[in-house]
């Protein structure tokens, strides 16, 4: 157990304090974690509502996007982390809607909000890729944020180290340990992945890439980083991590389409449902005109 104490990174001469809660409304706590997920949330639905244009949508795709995708994928993520973790909950099965308590797992989420995003897709007759296109780069923004609630919460760290960026934390008994800030690491990385793939978004190729591409990022570092961490969810009693085996599957699954759909395929920039929905339109207003 954690005391809310100071936290260091000695190496970098770094030390604060942070309170899990911000602030207290009406005797009910409001904590870190939660506005800062709030804030991951409005970012990318911003950036979904501005670069919209760029993949073909509106910004009232882009919504019927969000408003569909992250309940159910929040949903998704409570259900994953349920399963892997049923011993907290076996006891008092009811427990497990108190989604307030915290127990969410990303890629629960990834996996819900893909299969209602191609749902979507299919009821508004827009191609799947294009909305997963544009669904990935807003959960990778809502990655690199989220990240910094487990830091307020002191959650999500690694295994003991001494590196460079070790980050100490003060047990119950006031010992100092130094562990790698995992969350850290996997927010960076997300960082550096969000800028990677928005600058990249204009030379995309097929509808789809981005998404896979997204994939392929997100599941190299999360299989790298899930090594390091303290409370791995497992795959039952068999001592794999479920999070690092799906982030390895994924990186090569994303990564092997990829470079089969651009090898065997070669697709062409001109097929992107931006520009169909480009020609539609050009199409549309010369009819206009001969009228």
């Amino acid at each position: 157990m954690f005391l809310v104490s100071p936290i260091t990174f000695p190496n970098l001469g770094i030390e604060v304090n942070p309170s899990p809660v911000a602030f207290t409304v009406f005797g009910k706590d409001i904590y870190w974690y939660g506005l800062i997920i709030a804030v991951g949330f409005i970012l990318a639905v911003c950036y979904m509502m501005v670069r919209a244009p760029l993949f073909g949508l509106t910004s009232d795709d882009a919504l019927d996007e969000v408003l569909w995708a992250v309940p159910i994928g929040v949903i998704c993520a409570r259900a994953y982390y349920c399963i892997f973790y049923w011993e907290l909950y076996k006891d008092n099965p009811i427990s497990v809607f108190y989604i307030w308590e915290g127990g969410l797992a990303i890629y629960g989420g990834v996996i819900g909000g893909a299969i209602t995003v191609f749902l979507v897709s299919k009821i508004k007759k827009i191609k799947t890729g294009t909305m997963l296109d544009m669904a990935g780069m807003a959960v990778i923004i809502g990655q690199f944020c989220g990240r910094w609630g487990n830091f307020m919460n002191r959650e999500a760290f690694g295994t003991e180290t001494d590196s460079f960026f070790k980050m100490g934390l003060q047990n119950a008994a006031g010992t100092v340990t130094y562990y790698h800030p995992t969350f850290l690491y996997e927010s960076v990385w997300n960082l550096i992945g969000f800028i990677g793939l928005h600058f990249f978004t204009k030379k995309r190729k097929f509808d789809g890439e981005m998404f896979l591409l997204y994939l392929a990022w997100y599941g190299l570092g999360r299989a790298w980083i899930e090594g390091l961490r303290m409370d791995s969810l497992y795959l039952f009693s068999t001592g794999i991590r479920v999070s690092q085996l799906v982030a390895a599957v994924s990186f090569l699954a994303a990564v092997t389409i990829l470079i089969c759909v651009l090898k065997i395929r070669k697709p062409d920039s001109a097929d992107l449902y931006v520009n169909q929905k480009k020609r539609e339109a050009e199409a549309a207003q010369e009819n206009s005109d001969k009228l």
